[in-house]
């Protein structure tokens, strides 16, 4: 949930450079329908319904779509911001790999937003000694705030490649490369 926040930085920043929201549409990135594929999975994925019965294809699934989100960001990476996007996503894959398939959360982080671990499969695990443990999720937005949340430092790297890439489009009569490939 990290990202909304750089959705709405990048347009607020967008706007106050003097951008307009219309120009977002001529925003050309490639391999959009793997992206939405990708957080579709995920969507899917961390539903109540099917995280009480994925079992041991939850982390496998959740890898596999947090790769095809990476792909399609590597694909787009010529755009201004997507280099900080690939940097987090890079930072976040390797972290849930490092630590079989879950994003490990720190304890304070996650009391911090009064989430507790459930038996269902879940992003977030408490892991004692996680791999790579400086790219977890060892932050908490403050419960006083939307959507607050645990996060990582990757996800800070990917809100603000996002609010990079919006607030340049909208500044922008044509940015990116065309549709397609």
């Amino acid at each position: 949930m990290f990202i909304l926040y750089g959705l709405l930085a990048g347009f607020v920043a967008g706007l106050m450079l003097g951008g307009r929201p219309g120009a977002l549409a001529e925003l050309r990135l490639r391999w959009v329908p793997l992206v939405l594929s990708g957080i579709v999975v995920q969507l899917i994925l961390f539903w109540g319904p099917v995280s009480d019965r994925v079992g041991a294809l939850g982390p496998v699934f959740y890898v596999g779509s947090t790769a095809l989100v990476f792909a399609a960001v590597l694909r787009n990476v010529r755009l201004p911001g997507l280099p900080l996007v690939a940097a987090g996503a890079a930072s976040n894959l390797a972290a849930i790999i490092a630590n079989a398939g879950y994003m490990p959360a720190s304890r304070g982080a996650l009391a911090a937003v009064g989430y507790v671990v459930g038996s269902t499969y879940s992003n977030s695990a408490v892991v004692d000694r996680p791999m790579l443990e400086p790219l977890t999720d060892v932050f908490a937005l403050p419960r006083w705030l939307p959507f607050y949340n645990v996060f990582s430092v990757g996800d800070v790297f990917i809100a603000i490649g996002v609010a990079v890439v919006i607030a340049r489009a909208m500044r922008r009569s044509h940015v990116g490369a065309s549709l397609g490939s």
